[in-house]
C-alpha cells in the first residue's frame, strides 16, 4: 500500500503587513536611489551599515491597508563596508593574500571525505603561510640586502646616497659594521609584519565582530518551537546512525560568519612567521660570518639562537596545521596563551639575533649579496609542490562528488592558489627590481660591467624572464576567445530580428544586441582562461628554480655563448620582464594613489573588493575584511526581528552581489521565520560565478537546498547580463525559480509609445522590466493572501510607486 501523502501546509498565518528589504549590488548606492525618494529616515544600523526607509512608510506596518498593492520598502546600504576611504585602496598591495583565500572557498563538493576535507585546508593554509613569508624576504631583499648590505657596503653606491652616509662602511662609524647596519634595517621588515598585524586586529574589530543569530535569537524569532529538525542548529550527526539527520548546508550553520578563534590564531602564527624570516636574514648572516675562521664572536651562541629560531618556526607550522573552521558553533574562544606567547616569542628571538648581529665584529666585510637566493628558491620551489599536491586532494574530491557545472573539473582552487603566488612573485620582483635599479643608477643589477652593486637575488631576474613568454602564449586563448564571439555574435542576428518581429530589421542595431551578449557570454569562459595561466604559470615558474639553480647567473649571462638568436632572445626576455614586473608594481602603486584622492576611482576599486572579500578569511588573516561578517547578520537579525514582530510577508530582494548576501541571510534563519520569506534575485552571479567556482557552498545541492527551504524564490536574468545568470534548478519542464532570459532592450526600434530609442541594460536597472513588478507580486501571493481591497474611510491606498532601485 502507497504510504498516504499528507496534505500541503496552509501558508502562515500573516497580519497583512509586507515588507521589501532592498539589498544593492556591488556598485553601491545611497538609500534615495535605492528607494527612489530624496526623503529618507535610517530605521537601524549605523554609519558603516543601515536599514533605511522613506521618511512616509516609517511606520508603514502599523497601516497595511495603505500598502496593499505594494509592499513597504526597506534598503539596506552596506557600501560603507567596501568604499569611501580613500586609505581601502592600499589594500591592493595585499591582492595575494585576498586570492589564497579564495582558494580555500572553491574546495570541491565532498560527501563523506572528512580528512581530505581537512587536507584540502590545511595545504591552502600552509600556501598562505608561505606568501606571508615571502612578502616578509622581500622586504628583508631590498632593506637589509640591497640598502644596508649592497648599497651601504659599496662606497660607489652610498656616496650617491647621502641618507646612506652614516651606514657607509668606508666612514668607519659605529654603524659601519656589516651587523650592525642589518640590525638597524631590520626595524623595516619588522614594522611590515607589525602594520599587517595592526591591520588585521583592528579590521576584525571594525567589520567582522558582529556575532550572527544565536540559540537565544532563534528562540525570540519562533515563539511556538516550531524549527524543524534540520534547521540551522541541527547538529552535524546523532549518535545513532540509523536516526542521524540530515547535515544543514555549511551556509546554515551558526558559527560560518563567525570564526574569531581561527582569524586570531592565524594572524598570531603568520605574525610570528613573519619576525621570524627577519630574524633568520639577520641570523643567517651573522652565523655565516662566525663559521669562518678567526671569527670574534663564539659559533655556539649563534647555534643556540638558530634552534630556538627552528624551534618556534616548527610551532609555528603547526598551529597553521592543526585547526581548521569550527562552524557548527559559534567560535567565541581564543587561544589567549597561543596568541599572546606565539608571537611574542617570535619578536623576543628577533631581538636577539638583532642583539647577535650588533656585537662587534671589526674584521666583518660586506660584499656580494646576502645569499637570499636559497631561501627564494626554497620557498618558489615549496609553493609549486604544494600547489600541486592540492590539485591532487581536489581532484580527488572532485572524482568523488562530480558536479558537471564545477570550474575545471575541480581543479578551481589549486588554480586560484597558484595565481595567488605568481601575483606574490610579481610583487615581491617588482619591488626589488625597481630598488635595485634606483640603487646601481645607470648599471643594470646581475649583469656585471656598470653595475655598482650585485642586484637582487637571481632567482627574481629568471622568473621576470618569463612574463614576456606568458604573454605570448596567452595570446593563442585570447585570440580564440576574440573569433569565437565574433562567430557567435553574427550567429545570433536572425535570432534577435525573429525575437523582435514584426518590427523591420535594423541591422546597426542588431549586431549591437549580438556583440553585448556574445560579449556577456565571455564569462563562462574565464574557468579556462585562469586554468591555462595557472599552468603555464607553474610550468614556466619551474622552468626558472631549475635555470636560477643550474646556472647561478641572471638569464642574459647564462646564454652568453649561445647561438646569436637565442642569445638576443633572452636577453630582450629579461630587459622586457624587468621592465614588465616592475611596472605591474608600479600600477598597484598607482592605482592606490589615485584612488585615495579620486572619488570615482576609489568608487571603481571598491567593485573589485565587493567580490573579492565576501568570503571570511579562512586561510589568510592579512587579507582584506569580509564584509559579510557584518552584512549578513544585519540582514538575518533584521528579517528575523521583523517577521516575529509583525508576523507579516518579507521579500528580500537583492541584485548582483546583493542576491549573494541576500541567499546567504536566508540560510541563516531559523525555519519559522524562512517560510513567512520570499527570495527574489535579479543579476544574480550565485550560479554562474559563485555556484561553479564554489560548489561545496553554492552548488546545485545547496541551492537546491535553500528553494525547498525557503517559502518561494524568482531568479531574473538577461542574456546582455556579464554578471548574473540563471540559477539552473529546474529538473523538469517547471522553471521553478528562474525567469529569463528577460528581453534587452525592451523596444529593438523607436515606437509610438517609445519614441526614443530604449538602452540595453545588461547588468544594471531590473527595476525598470515590467517582469519585475509581476514577479514581486506573484511572490508576495505566494507567501499568503493580501488585505481586501476597502472601500470608504482613509484614501485606502496609494498611487503606484516603483519600490526603488536595489542595483549598484
Amino acid at each position: 500500500m502507497a504510504p498516504a501523502i499528507p496534505p500541503p501546509q496552509p501558508p502562515p498565518p500573516n497580519s497583512g503587513a509586507a515588507l521589501e528589504l532592498l539589498v544593492h549590488g556591488v556598485g553601491g548606492a545611497t538609500p534615495q536611489e535605492m528607494l527612489g525618494d530624496p526623503r529618507t529616515v535610517r530605521v537601524t544600523g549605523d554609519a558603516t551599515a543601515a536599514v533605511y526607509r522613506r521618511t512616509e512608510d516609517a511606520h508603514g506596518e502599523k497601516h497595511p491597508e495603505r500598502y496593499r498593492d505594494e509592499p513597504v520598502a526597506e534598503a539596506y546600504c552596506w557600501s560603507g563596508l567596501t568604499s569611501g576611504n580613500g586609505s581601502r585602496a592600499l589594500w591592493l598591495l595585499l591582492l595575494p593574500f585576498m586570492v589564497v583565500n579564495l582558494a580555500h572557498w572553491m574546495r570541491p563538493t565532498a560527501t563523506g571525505r572528512t580528512r581530505a576535507v581537512r587536507l584540502y585546508g590545511v595545504v591552502v593554509r600552509l600556501v598562505a603561510l608561505s606568501l606571508t613569508v615571502l612578502l616578509t624576504a622581500a622586504a628583508c631583499e631590498v632593506a637589509l640586502d640591497l640598502v644596508a648590505w649592497q648599497c651601504a657596503g659599496t662606497s660607489a653606491c652610498s656616496e650617491r646616497r647621502s641618507w646612506l652616509g652614516f651606514l657607509s662602511s668606508h666612514q668607519g662609524g659605529w654603524w659601519s659594521q656589516p651587523g650592525r647596519r642589518l640590525a638597524l634595517a631590520a626595524v623595516v621588515p619588522a614594522a611590515v609584519v607589525g602594520l599587517l598585524w595592526y591591520l588585521s586586529n583592528r579590521t576584525w574589530s571594525a567589520y567582522e565582530s558582529q556575532s550572527p543569530l544565536d540559540a537565544t535569537d532563534a528562540d525570540a524569532c519562533d515563539p511556538d518551537g516550531a524549527e524543524e529538525a534540520h534547521g540551522p542548529g541541527a547538529p552535524d550527526t546523532a549518535d545513532d546512525p540509523e536516526s542521524a539527520r540530515p547535515v544543514p548546508p555549511a551556509l546554515s550553520r551558526p558559527g560560518f560568519w563567525y570564526g574569531r578563534r581561527l582569524v586570531a590564531r592565524l594572524r598570531a602564527a603568520h605574525t610570528a612567521a613573519g619576525f621570524l624570516t627577519v630574524a633568520a636574514f639577520v641570523m643567517g648572516a651573522a652565523a655565516r660570518h662566525d663559521r669562518t675562521v678567526g671569527g670574534s664572536v663564539p659559533q655556539v651562541f649563534g647555534l643556540i639562537v638558530e634552534g630556538a629560531l627552528v624551534l618556534c618556526a616548527a610551532v609555528t607550522v603547526w598551529v597553521v596545521c592543526r585547526r581548521g573552521r569550527s562552524e557548527s558553533v559559534r567560535d567565541t574562544r581564543l587561544d589567549g596563551v597561543l596568541i599572546t606567547y606565539l608571537p611574542g616569542s617570535a619578536l623576543a628571538l628577533l631581538g636577539v639575533a638583532v642583539v647577535h648581529a650588533a656585537w662587534s665584529r671589526p674584521e666583518w666585510v660586506s660584499s656580494g649579496s646576502l645569499s637570499g637566493e636559497t631561501a627564494f628558491r626554497l620557498l618558489a620551489l615549496g609553493q609549486g609542490l604544494l600547489v600541486v599536491v592540492l590539485a591532487l586532494v581536489a581532484r580527488s574530491l572532485y572524482r568523488r562528488t562530480p558536479e558537471p557545472r564545477t570550474t575545471l573539473y575541480g581543479l578551481g582552487g589549486p588554480s586560484v592558489a597558484m595565481l595567488a603566488c605568481a601575483l606574490g612573485g610579481v610583487m615581491t620582483g617588482g619591488v626589488a627590481q625597481r630598488v635595485a635599479d634606483w640603487l646601481d643608477g645607470p648599471g643594470t643589477p646581475g649583469m656585471g660591467g656598470g653595475s655598482i652593486i650585485e642586484g637582487p637575488p637571481v632567482l627574481l631576474s629568471w622568473q621576470a624572464s618569463v612574463i614576456p613568454v606568458l604573454l605570448l602564449l596567452l595570446l593563442v586563448p585570447v585570440l580564440y576567445l576574440v573569433v569565437r564571439t565574433a562567430r557567435r555574435a553574427r550567429r545570433m542576428g536572425p535570432d534577435i530580428e525573429a525575437e523582435y518581429a514584426p518590427e523591420p530589421p535594423d541591422r546597426a542595431r542588431t549586431r549591437r544586441i549580438a556583440r553585448i551578449r556574445a560579449t556577456a557570454a565571455l564569462t563562462d569562459s574565464a574557468p579556462w582562461i585562469v586554468g591555462v595561466v595557472s599552468a603555464a604559470t607553474l610550468l614556466l615558474g619551474a622552468a626558472a628554480v631549475v635555470g636560477s639553480w643550474t646556472s647561478g647567473e641572471v638569464p642574459g649571462l647564462a646564454t652568453d655563448g649561445a647561438a646569436a638568436p637565442v642569445e638576443s632572445l633572452v636577453e630582450a626576455a629579461q630587459s622586457t620582464g624587468s621592465w614588465l614586473i616592475g611596472f605591474g608594481f608600479i600600477l598597484f602603486v598607482a592605482g592606490g594613489r589615485r584612488a585615495y584622492r579620486d572619488a570615482s576611482a576609489r568608487r571603481t576599486i571598491g567593485i573589485l573588493w565587493d567580490v573579492g572579500t565576501f568570503w571570511p578569511r579562512a586561510a589568510h588573516p592579512f587579507a582584506p575584511p569580509c564584509y559579510a561578517e557584518r552584512a549578513v547578520p544585519d540582514l538575518a537579525s533584521r528579517m528575523c526581528a521583523w517577521t516575529a514582530t509583525t508576523r507579516g510577508r518579507l521579500i528580500i530582494s537583492g541584485h548582483s552581489q546583493g542576491s549573494v548576501l541576500a541567499a546567504a541571510a536566508v540560510w541563516q534563519l531559523p525555519d519559522t521565520a524562512r517560510r513567512r520569506v520570499g527570495l527574489l534575485t535579479y543579476g544574480s552571479p550565485i550560479e554562474r560565478l559563485y555556484g561553479r567556482w564554489f560548489p561545496a557552498y553554492f552548488g546545485a545541492v545547496p541551492l537546491l537546498g535553500l528553494h525547498d527551504s525557503v517559502h518561494c524564490w524568482r531568479n531574473l536574468w538577461r542574456a546582455t547580463d556579464p554578471i548574473g545568470g540563471p540559477v539552473r534548478l529546474a529538473t523538469d519542464d517547471d522553471p521553478r525559480v528562474d525567469r529569463g532570459p528577460l528581453k534587452d532592450p525592451l523596444a529593438y526600434g523607436r515606437t509610438t509609445a517609445l519614441p526614443l530609442p530604449e538602452p540595453i541594460l545588461g547588468h544594471s536597472d531590473y527595476q525598470a522590466d515590467p517582469v519585475f513588478a509581476r514577479e514581486r507580486t506573484a511572490l508576495l501571493e505566494e507567501l499568503g493572501p493580501r488585505l481586501p481591497r476597502q472601500t470608504g474611510g482613509e484614501e485606502g491606498g496609494r498611487l503606484h510607486k516603483s519600490s526603488g532601485r536595489s542595483s549598484g
